[in-house]
């Protein structure tokens, strides 16, 4: 008896030994074939109990047969004097079968009558601590019904390496708190705000930018406000570099220059922007980095001000109007704030594209996520300093996400801009461009 009980013991602890190494070696099959079977049970058996704690169920009259008159089980303990009672009982929300994914799990749950997907959002921290994993992230395809995805643990804790990027103006930066890439597409969102304090992941999130712009047929244009030691070791790929305000003024009149220039092209070729004109009449993409967004708005004296106008202005109508002309800007600073005038809170206007790392003072983050979702302005304060790289975006799909960008050293940005340094157009190219009338006509003709 006692051998065949230290055989079990020894069969118990072998397995739980397998399993252990399984899920350690292999995670996403261990996930498939045990982890994820374990979780559903789980959640099946747990719903009514997790949905009546987290407020997500509706009391409904039902008629209720007990072959013990004297008690019912609802909300409490009901008395009852009929073998045949109508009772009000909690209702729970339909739950369709979980699906795994990568990271987790998804569900469709049907809303009950008078609920909205704010409601599940609201119980979305309570449901991820019911059922003991990392976050429940809401979701509603369609009216009547939510989507809960789940992450079992934290996607963001390490990273792999950075991919390559594959359509034009598209760079993969980082992923997403659901495991999937964080994209940033300058044609589906052509400006973005990118705000963090010091060390908290902005300028790795600006090499990564970078080194997946650096392949493409792109003209890069750096505005670097701390004297240009952020962006000048990637001169070789930059078309124009500005490092004062005053340079800043002269890149800036380019650009509205260039935006005029196209203006007339697409004039004249019928199209509303570049992207309807023939490969071969087409100009080239600018995409502006912009370094130290609050340094071309500080004004030390009067005498500043008119350059400070000048700037304000011409960065604005960038904004304004470039996306159609192929213009892009990505503004990075540590604070972005209404102090700053109302040339700041424009600019802001006209970028959809929000990203926001850890900041020191909370009118940063209410600039640049406030007007979105209050919880991601929460989730913004509560980034922890240990974790650079970490920001809360507001993605292409109309949500924000957590999200955590791939570390690029320095290093691997100064080699891309070397690398591919005989793909920078020569910025006097790109203002001034060298049209053929009649080549011009035959292309349009074309």
């Amino acid at each position: 008896m006692r051998d065949a009980l230290l055989m079990l013991l020894a069969g118990l602890a072998a397995a739980a030994a397998g399993l252990w190494a399984w899920r350690h070696l292999h995670y996403r099959s261990y996930w498939l074939a045990v982890g994820f079977p374990l979780m559903a049970v789980t959640i099946w058996a747990t719903w009514r109990k997790v949905a009546l704690g987290c407020g997500l169920t509706k009391k409904r009259q039902r008629w209720w047969f007990t072959v013990v008159p004297g008690a019912i089980a609802s909300t409490g303990l009901v008395k009852v004097r009929r073998r045949f009672q109508r009772v009000a009982v909690d209702t729970k929300p339909l739950m369709w079968l979980p699906l795994p994914t990568r990271h987790g799990w998804r569900v469709i749950v049907h809303t009950l009558e008078g609920q909205i997907p704010a409601d599940y959002a609201q119980a979305a921290e309570r449901l991820a601590h019911s059922w003991g994993v990392h976050a429940v992230r809401v979701s509603s395809p369609r009216p009547g019904r939510v989507v809960l995805a789940a992450t079992v643990r934290d996607p963001l804790v390490r990273l792999d390496h950075l991919p390559a990027s594959g359509d034009l103006l598209t760079v993969h930066v980082g992923r997403l708190e659901t495991g999937g890439l964080w994209t940033i597409d300058f044609r589906t969102v052509p400006h973005w705000i990118n705000a963090g304090a010091t060390q908290s992941g902005k300028s790795n999130l600006a090499n990564a930018l970078l080194v997946g712009l650096a392949p493409q047929p792109v003209a890069l244009v750096g505005i670097d406000l701390k004297g240009g030691v952020e962006f000048t070791p990637y001169a070789p790929r930059l078309s124009a570099l500005a490092t004062t305000r005053a340079e800043s003024v002269t890149l800036l009149d380019d650009l509205v220059t260039l935006m005029v220039d196209r203006m007339g092209l697409c004039r004249t070729a019928g199209a509303r922007n570049i992207w309807q004109l023939p490969p071969g009449v087409r100009p080239v993409p600018v995409v502006v980095l912009v370094d130290e967004l609050a340094e071309l708005y500080l004004m030390a004296d009067k005498s500043e001000k008119d350059e400070i106008a000048h700037t304000s202005t011409a960065l604005l109508r960038v904004a304004q109007l470039g996306r159609a002309f192929g213009i892009y800007l990505f503004c990075s600073g540590q604070r972005i704030g209404s102090d700053l005038g109302p040339g700041v809170t424009a600019l802001r206007a006209q970028c959809s594209g929000r990203i926001c790392h850890r900041v020191n003072d909370p009118e940063t983050a209410t600039m640049t996520l406030g007007d979105l979702d209050p919880a991601a302005l929460v989730s913004a304060r509560a980034i922890p300093a240990e974790t650079p790289g970490v920001a809360i975006v507001a993605s292409q799909d109309g949500q924000w996400y957590r999200a955590r960008s791939f570390y690029v050293a320095e290093q691997t940005a100064e080699h891309a801009a070397r690398t591919y340094a005989h793909l920078t157009p020569d910025w006097a190219d790109v203002v001034r461009p060298d049209w053929d009338g009649a080549a011009l006509s035959d292309l349009l003709s074309a």
